[in-house]
């Protein structure tokens, strides 16, 4: 896997931190590695990966803890800070110093405050993964997103890709659209005006010479997307309830919203899905989010790799 020393003890704190070469260096490792699924077994033994999950997950979990396995990887923290000691009041500072008293080679970590991931790649010289930090990013989803479109359509340059839902809280969302700006592509933003996507992913957009234009409506725009990025609306991160009540349930993608859109047209969902995203569009071609779900694991296993430099 040739050039793969880009990534050889760095962490992985923002998509933004990352340029084109360098992703599609990683996409072609990934494809090589869903052509050979064995090929990086045992290629890790004896490191260990500590998985630090102050926030529920399935897939993001359930992928690292996998691909760490199927590397030969020990694998120790939690994935629930229950039954940890931080509901005794221990700081993330404490939580990262005491594994690395364990010989952690890699953190994952998924937190609610943003910008902990960041602090805690700070405070170590063990690289850091950033598996989610409140509603500002989620970098390996990103790259997890930009792989399942580049499979797809062969190529990512010279697509329309929609992103629609809570772009203001969902940190998906932005994540995609900061690393989208490595492409030649036009994004179209769909949210009501209350979540639309933040300013300061706006202006990263605007500085990096993106292609933008933001709607409410999807039917208006259907039509022209080679890509349709659904997002939940997520209560849990809107902090004002009635704000929630006021925007909740008000998008739904079923058959009837995609009567105009293209044949070819491809809808991605990071899941878990709510209501946003009807079961009916599962057995259509539209469908590709179990696709791109399952990609979380052959990149998830490179990435680690080539952090770790388990690879030649």
């Amino acid at each position: 896997m040739e050039g793969t020393s880009d990534f050889l003890g760095r962490d992985v704190v923002s998509i933004r931190d990352f340029k084109r070469d360098q992703l599609e260096v990683l996409f072609q490792s990934v494809q090589e590695l869903e052509e050979n699924p064995r090929s990086l077994d045992g290629q890790l033994k004896g490191k260990l990966v500590v998985l630090l999950f102050f926030e529920p997950s399935t897939r993001t979990y359930s992928t690292f803890h996998i691909a760490a396995e199927n590397l030969g990887m020990k694998v120790s923290g939690f994935s629930n800070p229950a039954g940890s000691s931080v509901t005794k009041g221990e700081t993330l500072h404490d939580t990262i110093r005491m594994f690395e008293e364990y010989g952690a080679d890699l953190f994952v970590i998924r937190h609610t405050m943003q910008g902990s991931p960041r602090f805690a790649a700070e405070i170590t010289e063990v690289p850091v993964i950033n598996a989610g930090d409140g509603s500002r990013e989620h970098p390996t989803q990103a790259m997890v997103d930009l792989y399942a479109i580049r499979k797809s359509f062969g190529k990512i340059d010279g697509l329309k890709i929609g992103i629609l839902g809570d772009l203001k809280y969902g940190r998906t969302a932005s994540s995609l659209a900061y690393a989208l700006a490595n492409y030649d592509v036009e994004l179209t933003f769909i949210a009501p005006d209350a979540l639309k996507m933040r300013p300061e992913v706006q202006q990263f957009l605007e500085r990096r010479g993106a292609t933008t234009e933001s709607v409410t409506d999807l039917k208006g725009v259907v039509g022209d997307l080679d890509v349709l990025y659904v997002t939940r609306i997520q209560k849990e991160r809107i902090p004002d309830p009635t704000e929630f009540e006021k925007v909740k349930g008000l998008y739904q993608v079923n058959l009837e919203a995609l009567a105009r859109a293209k044949p070819s047209l491809k809808v991605l969902h990071p899941l878990p899905r709510v209501d946003e995203l009807s079961a009916e569009i599962d057995t259509t071609n539209y469908a590709n989010y179990f696709v791109q779900a399952a990609a979380g694991l052959p990149l998830r296993m490179v990435l680690m790799t080539n952090i770790l430099g388990g690879a030649s």
